[in-house]
């Protein structure tokens, strides 16, 4: 809990495009969860959003100086990520959301992302597909480099025949791979995003050029939202209860905080959700 000294606040920065916050269901629910079990304990979030990681860095230093937040969370850890050197340095209490940093020893909320990926590339070869596409966030984040090399792998262990395109988690990025995909002379019979807004942007792409969903193209998600769930036909998805997720960020927050050592924690488990937008395959 928030006790005499403490500023009261903890800090989250988001490097992105505030148009994909708004957009994106993903953090929002994240957000909530650790506001949910923070607010008990008299604390709040801290939210700030920027549009580069120099300016994320800024913040931390800001923040640092003036003692603005008891502690921060690291979110989007990349492959060449030079934030956790800059928070030793500054010596901000932080829990990493994802992979452990070497360089920082901080705790981490960890995640699976490869046994989700290999759960839902097992549903579409089950169901005949050959030929599958995924459709990724940015390519140098270190959850986005484990979920392609997990489908790379069962790709190529089962003989089929990935393909893989970068994108930013946007709309526009989803409905613009989508069609580069569907116009190859061999397009996918089944597609991948790597969430729920690029997933959608897709759906609709397909249908403006005549590919029934799931006929001739089966679709999944990662991250269910009301947005899949109402989407017609709705999608399969890799549902994960991210409210949850925020709220075991929140009690890693508060141990660290609180002097008391950091129990280890995973994200909960990232589940497949079968609707009617994957079917069996029919080759094109």
């Amino acid at each position: 809990m928030a006790t005499a000294d403490s500023t009261g606040a903890v800090g989250l920065v988001l490097a992105r495009p505030a148009r994909l916050l708004g957009a994106e269901p993903f953090f929002m629910e994240f957000i909530a969860g650790i506001e949910e079990r923070l607010t008990g304990e008299d604390l709040s979030v801290l939210l700030h959003v920027v549009a580069t990681h120099d300016a994320e860095l800024a913040a931390y230093r800001r923040w640092a100086a003036d003692r603005l937040v008891d502690a921060v969370v690291l979110v989007n850890r990349s492959v060449e990520d030079p934030r956790p050197a800059v928070l030793s340095e500054i010596g901000l209490p932080v829990v990493v959301v994802g992979e452990p940093a070497a360089e920082l020893s901080a705790p981490a909320v960890r995640t699976d992302d490869a046994g989700p990926i290999r759960e839902a590339l097992h549903h579409l070869l089950e169901l005949g597909h050959s030929r599958i596409a995924r459709i990724t966030g940015p390519a140098g984040l270190l959850h986005t480099a484990a979920r392609t090399a997990a489908m790379l792998d069962g790709c190529r262990a089962a003989g089929a025949d990935p393909m893989v395109l970068e994108g930013d988690y946007s709309e526009e990025s989803g409905a613009k791979l989508t069609a580069a995909l569907l116009g190859r002379p061999e397009p996918p019979t089944a597609i991948l995003y790597d969430n729920d807004v690029m997933a959608v942007a897709g759906l609709g792409v397909a249908k403006e050029l005549g590919v029934p969903v799931p006929g001739e193209l089966s679709l999944v998600a990662w991250d269910d939202s009301t947005l899949c769930r109402l989407a017609s036909p709705a999608l399969t998805t890799m549902s994960v209860d991210v409210h949850q997720f925020g709220v075991s960020v929140a009690e890693s927050v508060l141990e660290l905080i609180g002097g008391d050592p950091v129990a280890e924690r995973w994200s909960p488990t990232a589940t497949l959700v079968i609707r009617e937008s994957s079917s069996f395959a029919v080759q094109r």
